[in-house]
This record gives C-alpha cells, sequence and structure tokens, in this order.
C-alpha cells in the first residue's frame, strides 16, 4: 500500500460515517423538512444545488402518446418544486453574489421569473411601464431584484469566464454544455435589448421613499395557500423581510468602496461621513442597517491598513462577535482591494500585519483556519509569520498540529462546518504550496470518493505521454495528487514562477520514487528543464556560463536510451537549443553518439549548425557540412504534390501537402530556432533562409544576410520547395532575432530588406536609419561601409523617390561610392516633393548638385530658394582649393546632420 493509501484510510477510518446525501423528492413527501434542512450547520445538498435541483426537476419536458416532446405539464408537483427552489433563495436572503455565484444563467433566469409570476407582475408587461410607488411593496422588490441581476449579468458577460473543466468528453455532456451555451446566449440577448429599460427601473428606484419587503420562506408559503382559504397578495405585501430605502440604496456604495481601495480616488473624510451617517440611522431603531454598516466599515478599515492608519474603534466594536459571514466578506474585500502583481512591499507588508493581527484577535479556531489558509494570506505571510499563528493556535487547543511531515494530523484541526467541498477545491486551485495540496486532498477524499478532483479545474492540463500513465495509478489519492502536482508545476513553469515549480516537482519526484520508476525518471527529466529555465531566465541573461553538473545532465538526458519512458519533445529541443547556445559546439559535433543522430532530429540539425559555424573561417570547397544543412532545411521546407487523371486524360494537381521525408516539420523546425540565442547560430540560420528565399525565380528584389555565399546557388527541383512558408519562416525568424538583440546591424538589413521587397518603403527606411545608427553610436560616427553598402543606399534612395521625397533622394545619391549625378538632378527637377526640399541644402556637400539647385530655381524664377542655395555653395568648408580633409570632414558633417534628421523622421 502506498503511502497517500495507508494516510487515507488512517483517516476516514477515524472520522465518522458521512450521513447520506438527502435526495430531491424527500423534501416533496415532507413539507417540514426544507426548513430542517436549511438550519444545518453543513448542510449536503447545498443550498444551491437544492435550487438546481428542484428547478430541473419541474422543467424537465413530458410526452405525449405519440412520444412527442411537451412543455413541462404544470401540475401541482412543478408547482411545488418551484416553490421549493423560491423557499431555498428566500432562505439565502436573495443574495445575488451567491446565486450569481453558484447558479448557470439559464437556471437563475428561470428562478427569478418564477418570482415574478409568484409576486403577481403580469406576464409580457414592460417593467419600465409599471409605477413602482403604487404596487405592492413585494411586487416592487421583485421587479428590482430581476432587472438588478440583468444589468450585473450584462457587465459579467463581458468579462471571458472560465469554462468549468469536465472528466473525460462524453457526447450526451457536451451536447448538453452546447445547449446550455445557446440557451445562455440567447437570454443575454434579450437581457441587453432591454437594457436601458433595466436602468430606467432602478434609477427609478432610488426615488422611492417607502420601504420595500422581500419574500420570505414564510410569505411564500402564504402564497402557497389555495386560493380561496387566504388572501395571499394582500398578506405577503406587507409582510416578509423589510427593506429599509436606505438599505437599498447603499447596494451601488459598498462596491464603489471596494474599488476605491484599489484607486485611492475618494477622500477619507467622505467616506468616513458615510459610515456616520450610516451608524446614526442604525442607532434609531434600522436593524436593518446594521450589516451595511459593517460592510461599509470593513472597506474603510482596509483602506485605512492599505494606507499606514490604525484600525478604527468601530471595527473593533462590529468585529466583536464574528461569523462566517463577516469574515468571508473581510477576505473578500482584501483580496480585491490589492493587486498582488503591482503593489508596492509596504502595501503588502500592512495587508500582511492586518490579517495577522485578525487571526491573533479570533477565538474560534474555525475562524482562524478560515484566515490563515486562505490564498492571500499564504501569499503575504513569511514562513515564520505563519509559523508564529500556527504557535498561537497550539496555544488555545493542544488539539491542533500542523507539522510539516504527519499528514494525518491535518485531522486533529476541529471538523470546521463552515469549510465544505466548494471552498476546498476553491482552494485547491489557489495553492501551489504542496503540503497544503497534500492535505485538501486528503481532506476532500474524506468527505467523498465519486469525485476525480484532477478535473476541478481546466487549468490543469499534462501532455497526453504524462497524463494516460498517471491517470492508469489505481489509488485515487495519489493519481489525484501526482496529476496536481505535475499539472501546477507545468504552469507555474510556463508563467515563470521557478520557485513554486522546482517545489511542486520535487514533492512530486518524491512521492512517485515510491512506486513508479518510470514516472520518476519522468519528474527527473522536467526538472532538468525547469533548472535550463531557471539559468537561462537569471544569470544566464548577463552572459554567465551555466555550471557544468547541468552541461552534464543535458548530456545524460540527450544520450539516455530508456524507449518506455514517456518524454516531450520540448525537452530535447531545449536541451539540443542549450548546448548550441552555450557554444558547446565540440560535443555536438565530435563527440556525440552515432544513434542520437539517427534517432534525434533535433540532435542531428544542432551537430549540422554547430559545424557549419566551427567552418565559416575556412576556404569555400571545405564548407560541406553548410551543404549538408542547406539539404535537410530545403527538405524540410518542401511539399509533396498527388495528381489526378481525369476522364479526358488530363493530369491534374488536386493537393500540395508538407512533405514528409524531412527530419521534421515546418513548425517543428521553427519551434526550435525560436529557443537559439546565440548570435552566430542565429545569423547562419538565418543567411541559410534568406538564400532560399532569394532562389525563388520570380524574386525582384533580393533579400541580402552574412555569410550568404555559403550555400548552394540553386535547387534541382524548384517545383518542391514551399517559398510561401519560406517567406514567412524569414519573417517570423527576423523578428525573433531582434527581439533577442535589437541592436545587430545585420538582422536590421534584413527587417528592412523584406519590407523593401514587399512595398513597405517607410517602414523599409525606419530599418535601414536603425541599422545604421546601432553602429555609428546614432550618426555620431561614420556608418561602416559594410553597413551602408551601395546596395543599402539605393534601396534607400528609391524608398525616398516612391514616398516622393525627392530632395532626400539628391542627399542620399551623394553617399553612393561614385554620386548618380543623373538620379540627383531628375529628383530635384520634382516639383511635388513631400520633404522639407530647401530646409535640407544645409546638408549637401556636393558643389555639382548645389550648382545645378542654383541653376533650376533661378530657371524657375525662385528667387529666395536660389539665395539659399547660393549661401550652401558659399561656405568655405565647401571650398574645391581646401584639402581633401576638410572636404571629408564637411561631407561627413553633413551626413552625420542629415542622418540624425531622417531619423527623426522614420523612427
Amino acid at each position: 500500500m502506498s503511502a497517500e493509501a495507508a494516510d487515507r484510510e488512517a483517516a476516514t477510518s477515524s472520522r465518522p460515517c458521512t450521513p447520506p446525501q438527502t435526495s430531491w423528492f424527500e423534501f416533496l413527501l415532507q413539507e417540514s423538512l426544507l426548513e430542517k434542512h436549511l438550519r444545518k450547520p453543513c448542510p449536503d445538498p447545498a443550498p444551491v444545488q437544492l435550487i438546481v435541483q428542484f428547478l430541473e426537476q419541474a422543467s424537465k419536458p413530458s410526452f405525449n402518446e405519440q412520444n412527442q416532446v411537451q412543455p413541462p405539464p404544470d401540475n401541482k408537483r412543478n408547482r411545488v418544486l418551484k416553490l421549493l427552489a423560491l423557499k431555498v433563495a428566500a432562505h439565502l436572503k436573495w443574495d445575488l453574489d451567491i446565486l450569481e455565484k453558484s447558479l448557470s444563467v439559464p437556471v437563475l433566469n428561470m428562478l427569478l421569473n418564477e418570482l415574478l409570476c409568484i409576486s403577481k407582475v403580469p406576464p409580457g408587461t414592460k417593467h419600465v411601464d409599471m409605477d413602482l410607488a403604487t404596487l405592492p411593496p413585494t411586487t416592487a422588490m421583485a421587479i428590482l431584484l430581476y432587472n438588478r441581476w440583468a444589468i450585473r449579468t450584462i457587465v459579467q458577460s463581458s468579462f471571458p469566464v472560465k469554462q468549468a473543466k469536465p472528466g473525460p468528453p462524453q457526447l450526451s455532456v457536451m451536447n448538453q454544455m452546447q445547449q446550455e451555451k445557446e440557451l445562455t446566449e440567447n437570454i443575454l440577448k434579450v437581457l441587453k435589448e432591454q437594457a436601458s429599460d433595466s436602468i430606467l427601473v432602478l434609477e427609478a428606484a432610488l426615488k422611492l421613499n417607502k420601504d420595500l419587503y422581500v419574500h420570505t420562506m414564510r410569505t411564500l408559503d402564504l402564497l402557497a395557500v389555495e386560493p380561496g382559504m387566504v388572501n395571499g397578495e394582500t398578506e405577503s405585501s406587507t409582510a416578509g423581510l423589510k427593506i429599509k430605502t436606505e438599505e437599498m440604496q447603499c447596494q451601488e456604495v459598498i462596491k464603489i468602496f471596494v474599488e476605491d481601495n484599489l484607486t485611492f480616488s475618494l477622500p477619507v473624510q467622505f467616506r468616513q461621513s458615510v459610515l456616520r451617517e450610516l451608524f446614526q440611522k442604525a442607532q434609531q431603531g434600522n436593524e436593518a442597517l446594521d450589516e451595511i454598516c459593517f460592510k461599509v466599515c470593513a472597506c474603510n478599515t482596509v483602506r485605512d491598513v492599505l494606507e499606514g492608519r490604525t484600525i478604527s474603534v468601530q471595527f473593533n466594536q462590529l468585529f466583536l462577535r464574528p461569523n462566517k459571514e463577516k469574515i468571508d466578506f473581510l477576505l473578500e474585500v482584501c483580496s480585491r482591494s490589492i493587486n498582488l502583481e503591482k503593489a508596492s512591499d509596504p502595501l503588502k507588508g500592512n495587508m500582511a500585519a492586518f490579517l495577522k493581527n485578525v487571526c491573533l484577535g479570533l477565538e474560534d479556531l474555525q475562524y482562524v483556519f478560515m484566515i490563515s489558509s486562505h490564498e492571500l494570506s499564504i501569499t503575504l505571510l513569511k514562513d515564520e509569520e505563519r509559523q508564529l499563528l500556527v504557535d498561537q493556535m497550539r496555544k488555545r487547543s493542544p488539539r491542533v498540529n500542523l507539522c510539516i511531515k504527519p499528514v494525518t494530523s491535518f485531522y486533529d484541526i476541529p471538523a470546521s462546518a463552515s469549510v465544505n467541498i466548494g471552498q476546498l477545491e476553491h482552494q485547491l486551485i489557489l495553492s501551489v504550496d504542496p503540503w497544503r495540496i497534500r492535505q485538501i486532498l486528503i481532506e476532500l477524499h474524506g468527505m467523498t470518493s465519486e469525485r476525480e478532483f484532477w478535473t476541478v479545474s481546466n487549468k490543469w492540463e499534462l501532455p497526453l505521454v504524462y497524463s494516460s500513465v498517471i491517470l492508469g495509478i489505481k489509488d485515487n489519492l495519489t493519481r489525484d495528487l501526482v496529476y496536481i502536482l505535475m499539472a501546477k508545476g507545468l504552469h507555474c513553469s510556463t508563467v515563470k514562477d521557478f520557485s513554486h515549480a522546482k517545489q511542486l516537482f520535487a514533492a512530486c519526484l518524491e512521492l512517485v520514487t515510491e512506486f513508479s520508476p518510470k514516472l520518476r525518471q519522468v519528474m527527473l527529466n522536467e526538472m532538468l528543464l525547469l533548472d535550463i529555465y531557471t539559468h537561462e531566465a537569471g544569470t544566464g541573461q548577463s552572459g554567465e556560463r551555466p555550471p557544468s553538473d547541468l552541461i552534464s545532465r543535458v548530456r545524460g538526458y540527450l544520450e539516455m536510451r530508456l524507449p518506455d519512458i514517456p518524454f516531450r519533445q520540448v525537452i530535447s529541443e531545449e536541451c539540443v537549443a542549450f548546448m548550441l547556445n552555450w557554444r558547446e559546439n565540440e560535443y555536438l559535433t565530435l563527440q556525440v553518439p552515432a544513434f542520437l543522430l539517427q534517432s534525434n532530429p533535433f540532435v542531428k540539425l544542432g551537430q549540422l549548425l554547430a559545424a557549419t559555424c566551427k567552418e565559416l573561417p575556412g576556404p569555400k570547397e571545405s564548407r560541406r557540412t553548410a551543404k549538408d544543412l542547406w539539404e535537410v532545411v530545403v527538405q524540410i521546407c518542401s511539399v509533396s504534390s498527388q495528381h489526378k487523371r481525369g476522364n479526358d486524360g488530363r493530369v491534374s494537381l488536386i493537393k500540395q501537402r508538407e512533405s514528409t521525408l524531412g527530419i521534421m516539420y515546418r513548425s517543428e523546425l521553427l519551434s526550435f530556432l525560436k529557443r537559439l540565442r546565440e548570435p552566430l547560430v542565429l545569423t547562419i540560420i538565418l543567411s541559410l533562409f534568406v538564400k532560399l528565399h532569394n532562389v525563388r525565380e520570380d524574386i525582384v528584389n533580393d533579400i541580402t544576410a552574412e555569410h550568404i555565399s555559403i550555400w548552394p546557388s540553386s535547387i534541382p527541383n524548384l517545383q518542391s520547395v514551399d517559398f510561401e512558408a519560406v517567406a514567412i519562416t524569414v519573417k517570423e525568424l527576423v523578428r525573433y532575432a531582434l527581439s533577442i538583440n535589437p541592436n545587430n546591424h545585420s538582422w536590421l538589413i534584413i527587417q528592412a530588406d523584406i519590407y523593401f521587397a514587399t512595398n513597405q518603403y517607410s517602414a523599409a527606411l525606419h530599418y535601414y536609419l536603425q541599422a545604421g545608427a546601432v553602429c555609428s553610436d546614432f550618426f555620431n560616427k561614420a556608418v561602416p561601409p559594410d553597413v551602408y553598402t551601395d546596395q543599402v543606399i539605393k534601396r534607400m534612395i528609391k524608398c525616398c523617390s516612391l514616398l516622393n521625397c525627392h530632395t532626400q533622394v539628391a542627399i542620399l545619391c551623394q553617399f553612393l561610392r561614385e554620386i548618380d549625378y543623373k538620379t540627383a538632378f531628375k529628383s530635384l527637377q520634382e516639383q511635388n516633393s513631400h520633404d522639407a526640399m530647401d530646409s535640407y541644402y544645409d546638408y549637401i556637400w556636393d558643389v555639382t548638385i548645389l550648382e545645378y539647385l542654383t541653376y533650376l530655381h533661378h530657371k524657375r524664377g525662385e528667387t529666395d530658394k536660389r539665395q539659399i542655395a547660393i549661401k550652401a555653395i558659399g561656405q568655405t568648408e565647401l571650398n574645391a582649393s581646401n584639402p581633401e580633409e576638410v572636404l571629408q570632414l564637411a561631407a561627413q558633417r553633413r551626413k552625420k546632420k542629415f542622418l540624425q534628421a531622417m531619423a527623426k523622421l522614420y523612427f
């Protein structure tokens, strides 16, 4: 027996047997059973579950003699079931927060429509046309409740909703989910159409000056009496739970105060004055405001805590007799009042101290446990602070023991009536503490043996190769624990929370070591990948080499020959990329075992890349591996065609798909390449794809790249290459490379050429200029001639010409090794230039071009512009008699100013 199974058996054997769950039909048979059930400290089924069951049974369709589907019959059974659902909602005081959290939109829509019906709201009547002031109080309140829910639901539907994750997919379940989704969408459509009316109804409610009443279980019983025995409408209209006008108007306030705890927009004095006014009305005998006073006071207290002020006397008075509802609300306000990702350390410290002090001031251990086990407390309180709370709990009750190892001691905590399955599942979703996860699962398995708790959250996803092994574990508790620990660890790794991922993986490794060598190796592999991620995101960013033992573990993984061990392809990709990124080229080219080159395509690709990098300095004829790498990539980018011969004997192409002859698919290649960071390796693979892009026959504008001469100049079968996929890959790769290093001038030129080839001239100029800027200290130094080659300058000239910036064209013509006077003169003749024209004349250093400008303006009668050109010619540093050094300095100064001006324009 595994340790987990033993723990569970010990725990369940020491716990009293759980009584059987009450069935829905029993409430039909025994009228008084519902109230007795709801008075239980932890009723099973829970109230909201009962609402679902009652309405589900009442809405079941019937069938006639021809077996045709008919609407649910309006009989006594169904009327009683609907009434029972309403009575449960009345027991919950029509709390929309509770109802919305647990009921779907169709169920809650049905419930509130039944409330409207039983409250004598005429069906089909627009609520906006009804005068709330003249309606019976319960009728008006039913209308307000429905329209308040309508607006809340419309707002809530605008946010993304996490769908509940079912177990293994079943057709019937999927059909049911689809039907519910369609029904929800139809209801939302109607609610949105009526939204303006609902807003008017709620605004009218703010003007009411009379108290309202909401149905209670007693008033609903009165309405259920057969007609003629009691006037139910009259009786219920002045009975029920009284809702003071002030209480109703204070509902949009609590929400505003909670939101203000994040923004600190409202003045503290205003918030305190609202609370004082509520206290005064409560002291005048309005007991209905007591709960509102506490909620507003709790909101104000949390605001005080966050800003470092002392806790008010009012809060201590209202919290003298805490209950579950008060603590739940306080924790909700605390959670919604702090953004843990953005909050400063002082804010977090203030909140942590508040939670700790609240715990230390409580006497009931159940309430202490509610707060200390809440995710906010676990996140904010340090280990030593949490230990202090544990010590305090031990002093109050010697039975409490929360030590780290003995899991069964968790059951020494007095059973809390307020902690049900739903709350435990919620804690299970939030927790990243392996010991806490283990505790919760043991508790849950002690409550029920029918649930599969690995299905609680749809965020818990495992690769199929892992889940097929883990879900085969026979012990349910062990299966759930292994699945959840690994799923949470993978999720933490994905979001770069490496410390928690390491804790979760370590706990999982310790667990599976006891019974499964296969899963033990899986966990060792995942921990290796995690260590790679941790190094790359940490010291690796600054260029620090990984420790030698990590490199040895990577080699060990690559050379491992265990065919029955499940593995993720990403680990192989990361290991090979890791070796390339840290220039372990000797291993990849000389030491890697031969069987690996045959069995692992990523090792084969890594070897070819490493060998090509090593051979770069050598003569062209020795670059055999470059040709091998080229052939491998060409094969990956090839497509296979299927042909069909028609009735007329002609052969036509019917399908093209990715070839299966390559060592991997193109998507796998791209995924692998996006794990590389080593500049030379990225430059080599970019160079290869650029060359492959350029061999296409219909290419007008080649893309330039470094080392492009090492690749073959042609492909035997051009039709076999998917050049569209090649073009996409080039774009993806250069975008990725620039995300690694945005200052690599070679990659910037490639990006500029891509934009140039696709007629995006402004973007092309941006990257041509950026390439020059990064290698010249923003043009304060001369741009190296191997960066601004004649080809690059000519492309910049064409970009400016097509953007109608003709003066810029003329100035750039000076940058060529041989000044292109023909193009310069032609561009200056254009009169619709979209650039600064004569403002650029100070950037011209070639006297011939300036003389041409003088002649041109004189010919056109443009006297002012002619004078500007003459002034530019007259500068002494441009005198042809000057030494060559002076002329070069003048040219360089003008190049610098012009390129900086262009950068400001296009950056």
